[in-house]
């Protein structure tokens, strides 16, 4: 009989899985960062406990271009400035990804909160945009031209922090406490580069950062980078205080109470 491609894999072919997965070679991307202080009030209320605002009320517009072979990969986010635990990091409210299999991982393993859409980076001599676009609408765009070049920064290690969640099959919360995962990204920067520029953010339903509007821009950069990445779970949270922030992880939170339509299955 031929193989059945749904049946179980063998132990050798999921270790074999694994090992290929831990040799992956460095991947570089060229990307856009845009870093502002918003309002800190607005900062504040986006952070779902035991999230609590860093220092200064910081947001931060990371659009990236990654050229795998065979397979360009358009990535971004959108975070805001946070503290827990006395570990100081970014909380991203949206993850805009060109490809499913980016989404996959990601949203699953780790809790991110990465969703379906345009990513832009684009640069002629010293002109360079670059926009993050969901629905038609680029909720983002970063505009400027390069202005000087920057030390290129040692290695460093940053934190994302993210919730990690089930919707309950019967609509009433989560199957299980969520959990808080703390993830470690080392990064590496070999170019780097000063944008004179600025920030658009345009009103969109769906993503909804013009919210967190632009009081002082801090910096707008263009640079190549490769990361990596590991996470743990650092505490279960509770469910309770959690569930007036789930909206954040989609477009329409009824969407999680749909099921099939009768007949359908």
């Amino acid at each position: 009989m031929a193989r059945v491609r749904y049946g179980a894999r063998t132990e050798a072919e999921i270790a074999a899985a694994r090992t290929a997965s831990s040799k992956l070679p460095d991947i570089w991307s060229t990307g856009v960062v845009a870093v502002w202080e918003s309002d800190p009030d607005a900062v504040a209320a986006v952070l779902p406990p035991p999230l609590k605002p860093a220092e200064r009320p910081l947001v931060r517009a990371n659009i990236s271009k990654v050229d795998l072979p065979g397979y360009p990969l358009g990535a971004g986010s959108v975070a805001v400035a946070a503290e827990h635990g006395g570990v100081h990091g970014w909380y991203p409210l949206v993850m805009p990804m060109t490809h499913e299999r980016a989404l996959i991982g990601g949203r699953e393993v780790f809790g991110e909160p990465k969703k379906l859409g345009e990513v832009t980076v684009e640069r002629d001599g010293l002109v360079v945009r670059a926009a993050l676009a969901r629905h038609g609408i680029a909720f983002v765009e970063v505009r400027g031209a390069v202005s000087g070049t920057l030390p290129v920064p040692e290695p460093s290690q940053k934190t994302d922090f993210y919730f990690k969640f089930l919707p309950a099959v019967d609509g009433s919360g989560f199957d299980a406490d969520p959990v808080l995962v703390h993830c470690l990204r080392n990064e590496k920067v070999r170019k780097l580069e000063r944008i004179t520029g600025d920030v658009v953010l345009r009103e969109s339903m769906y993503d909804p950062v013009a919210d967190l509007p632009v009081r002082t821009l801090v910096e707008i950069t263009i640079g190549e980078k490769t990361t990596d990445q590991r996470g743990k779970v650092v505490e279960r949270v509770s469910a309770q205080a959690l569930l007036p922030y789930i909206h954040q992880r989609y477009d329409d939170p009824q969407q999680i109470l749909d099921g099939p339509p009768e007949g359908s299955v």
